[in-house]
Parts: structure tokens; C-alpha cells; sequence
């Protein structure tokens, strides 16, 4: 079987898409090895590592109350101080380091001053998620150390090139940014939020590294950052998945036809 690595993409709220897509590669017993994580995709990627399931994962996020996680503040570098999610993260991976999971992770956020991407692949968890979630304009940056950190989606919105890097034989990507039927622009978040969404799809098409598989769920049409419709986001992932699930056995196929070939002795 190959090593397979998942890369879980940036996306604010539409994120909790990715729980549906875990629930179905679960469901057909696809096993990831490996998993990457930018922004929202961080968060989520952490918590599987961490031993919850795509169910209890559901649970929590529908349950989730912004009482949990906003902190507002007068705006300065951001509207949110961060450091609710910072203590809830802490929470729920129990104060968990990055190297104590069950699957190897990295976490991806973006060094602000010197506009390179920082992969965090150990330490704390929840410090790796807090700076991987911090959308510019509405989280305060994430100072750790001498870097100041943002949003891992600035700079790499699907991390498939850090699965890769991590050894995975082939490469799932989910990408849950907004690709058509966008969402209106109504408040002061949406201008933020939609700018930052177009700037990183315009830096992802240009990539070079490409995922063996890509699953974009169709969640352009929610609110990255208003937190509703969960049910419906989770419930687009799984349907991203499914459509998926035959090109994804397809290439395992092919990976072991691949590998048989290259083990037989020579004639």
C-alpha cells in the first residue's frame, strides 16, 4: 500500500469541509500516513492526527459557539486577539506536541516580514495552529520567537508541496477556496476574507507541485468566516470525496502495479 499524505487547505469556515472528506476516505478505507495543514486545514488535520474522529469532529464543530473563540479588540493588527483559540486549540489536543501525534503532521503558516512560508513539523500544537489561522486584517499576527506570523493560506493554500516532502507516495488535495458560485460581499470581514481568497488562488494556480488527486468541495457560496451552515459545508466535503474515491483507488492501483513491476527479480 502507498503512503498516502493528505494536504488540507486554507479556507476559514468552509474548511470544516475537510471533516466530511476525512469521513468518506475513512468509510472506504483509505488510510492517510501523512498529514499538512494550512490555516483552518491546520486545525483540522491536528485534531485527526490527535486521535478524533471525523464524527467527533462534526460534533464539536457544529457546537462551537464564537463565545469559544472570538476575542475582539480594538483594531490595531487585527480585529481578534487569538487567544481563545489559542487556549481552546490547547484544549482540545490537550497541550499536545506536533512530534507526539499518531501520524506525522506539519502545520503551515506564513513569516510576515520575511514573506516565507514556516513549516512547523514539531512543538506545541496549538501555538503552530493559533499563527496558521491568523487571516491578515482579522486575527492579531501570532508573534513566536523573532517571527511574526500569519495565515499559512498567503503563501501556500494547499501545502501539497509539503506532503511531498514528507515522503507521501501519493498526494490528496483539498482545496475548499472558492471557486464558483462565490459568496456576496457585505461587511468589512467579506472585502478582507474575499481579497486574501483571490490572491491565493490566483499564487496556487501558478504552483508547480500538483496532488495526485485534487477534491475542491463546492462551498464558494458560504461565508469563510461567519461560521454558520456547518452542516452543509461537512456535508459538501463528503460529496467532493465521494466523486473522488474512484481516481483515488485508481492511482493506489497504479502505485502498486508500479511497485510490483519494480520487484520482481530480473529475468
Amino acid at each position: 500500500m502507498p503512503s498516502i499524505g493528505l494536504a488540507l487547505g486554507a479556507g476559514g469556515a468552509r474548511g470544516f469541509a475537510h471533516i466530511g472528506i476525512l469521513e468518506v476516505l475513512e468509510e472506504h478505507g483509505i488510510h492517510v500516513n501523512v498529514l499538512a495543514g494550512s490555516s483552518m486545514g491546520s486545525l483540522v488535520a491536528s485534531l485527526y492526527a490527535g486521535d478524533y474522529s471525523p464524527d467527533m469532529m462534526e460534533k464539536l464543530a457544529i457546537n462551537l459557539k464564537r463565545k469559544h473563540w472570538i476575542d475582539l479588540t480594538m483594531p490595531g493588527m487585527g480585529f481578534v486577539v487569538g487567544e481563545k483559540v489559542r487556549e481552546l486549540v490547547k484544549l482540545l489536543t490537550r497541550g499536545k506536541r506536533i512530534e507526539e501525534l499518531r501520524y506525522p503532521l506539519a502545520i503551515v503558516a506564513t513569516d510576515l516580514n520575511l514573506g516565507e512560508r514556516v513549516v512547523f513539523r514539531d512543538g506545541l500544537i496549538y501555538e503552530a495552529v493559533r499563527a496558521s489561522i491568523s487571516i491578515p486584517g482579522v486575527f492579531v499576527p501570532y508573534k513566536l520567537g523573532d517571527r511574526l506570523l500569519v495565515d499559512g493560506g498567503v503563501i501556500d493554500r494547499v501545502p501539497i508541496e509539503v506532503v511531498k516532502e514528507m515522503g507521501a507516495d501519493l498526494v490528496i488535495g483539498c482545496d475548499v477556496g472558492p471557486s464558483s458560485n462565490p459568496m456576496p460581499v457585505r461587511t468589512f470581514f467579506d472585502v478582507v476574507t474575499q481579497t486574501i481568497d483571490v490572491m491565493e488562488r490566483e499564487i496556487f494556480k501558478y504552483r508547480v507541485f500538483h496532488a495526485d488527486v485534487m477534491i475542491r468541495p463546492d462551498v464558494g457560496q458560504f461565508s469563510s468566516t461567519a461560521f454558520t451552515n456547518i452542516k452543509e459545508i461537512i456535508e459538501a466535503g463528503r460529496i467532493a470525496a465521494q466523486e473522488a474515491i474512484p481516481s483515488i483507488k485508481e492511482k493506489i492501483a497504479e502505485w502498486r502495479s508500479r511497485d510490483d513491476s519494480t520487484s520482481l527479480p530480473p529475468a
